[in-house]
């Protein structure tokens, strides 16, 4: 199988960590790097031992010289937008880092671009390639059936210092879209509206709101409640949250570092109903994080198939972040709208 040529855009820290994958990777080999810093994409290379790649400063120049198979866009958000339509309007393919865009026009832009295109635009959601994060998906359609309730909870006294200490809604903006991804990978359902409340207290370190609490009406008439914080010191939870979905048949949870595990009903009597534990073991060799999202990009390139993470479907994860914060602003229910 010979392996796809890419383009990497972007070397900061994620950029490497995006190098590493594509030289490991059996789909794909780095054709190319860029990076708007002169010389930023050249020195990441040879820091990383990967000699004999293109290298520069032009995102036009290097697209018409190399002709990649596709661009992996690991850019600030901000620059998502511009990176992705260069891309796309070259005639390549692009996987792009979350979030899809820095606001909603930008991202509904961007998927207008790959239809236009007719070629394949997707995000790298890459905690939903997590084999434990997988069985607690299976349990839920498996075992407990369609979920009325999904909640999250997410507590972490992330100090990180940099841009983040600075940003307006960090919690929301930069963390949340991947539990909110989550809940709609694990339920099957699509958000309608929120309720959200963000705020920071006393002794956040964080200019923005670090904290926050959102009820959100999905279809299917579920409700997925998150409650987060990221200056919140003591006894933390994962980083992939603490789940727990109840059903017709029972409940299943997950506290984001072991196997998931259910309690189905084994009776119809007394006055708590008899329950049994189930449990699914994860997939050991299933490929995680970004190199899952790599793996699935690739094959979707293929054979025609829509991966984990397209853009027309991802942008509903956006619109939940996006709802949020316009919910918490407004102190009121929003309705949700993705395209």
């Amino acid at each position: 199988m010979q392996q796809l040529r890419a383009l990497l855009v972007g070397a900061g820290g994620m950029g490497r960590a995006w190098a590493k994958n594509l030289a490991a990777s059996a789909d794909a080999r780095l054709a190319g790097w860029v990076d708007i810093r002169p010389d930023a994409a050249a020195q990441a290379a040879s820091d990383l031992g990967l000699a004999g790649i293109y290298t520069g400063a032009e995102l036009d120049r290097a697209l018409a010289e190399l002709r990649p198979d596709f661009v992996v866009d690991v850019t600030v958000p901000e620059a998502h937008h511009d990176v992705t339509l260069a891309a796309l309007a070259a005639g390549v393919p692009v996987l792009g880092e979350k979030p899809m865009a820095d606001t909603m026009d930008r991202a509904r832009a961007m998927v207008a671009a790959a239809e236009r295109a007719g070629l394949l635009y997707m995000v790298s959601q890459s905690r939903r390639y997590d084999a434990r994060l997988a069985a607690l998906r299976r349990l839920i359609a498996e075992q407990i059936g369609t979920p009325g309730m999904l909640t999250a909870d997410f507590f972490i006294g992330a100090h990180f210092g940099g841009f983040r200490d600075a940003m307006p809604s960090p919690l929301l903006l930069d963390m949340a879209i991947h539990t909110f991804d989550a809940a709609r990978y694990l339920s099957g359902a699509d958000p309608l509206a929120v309720y959200c409340d963000e705020f920071n207290p006393p002794w956040s370190w964080y200019a923005g709101n670090a904290c926050a609490s959102a009820i959100f009406e999905m279809t299917g008439g579920m409700r997925y409640i998150y409650r987060g914080s990221w200056c919140a010191d003591g006894h933390p939870t994962s980083w992939e949250a603490e789940w727990r979905a109840v059903g017709p048949r029972g409940s299943a949870t997950w506290d984001g570092h072991g196997a998931p595990v259910a309690e189905v009903l084994a009776g119809d009597t007394g006055f708590l109903r008899p329950t049994e534990a189930r449990t699914i073991a994860p997939d050991a060799d299933a490929p995680s994080g970004i190199a899952g999202s790599l793996r699935e990009f690739a094959h979707a390139l293929r054979t025609g198939a829509t991966p984990m993470g397209e853009c027309h479907d991802n942008i509903k994860s956006l619109a939940m972040v996006f709802g949020a914060i316009e919910s918490a602003k407004l102190g009121q229910r929003v309705a949700i709208r993705a395209l």
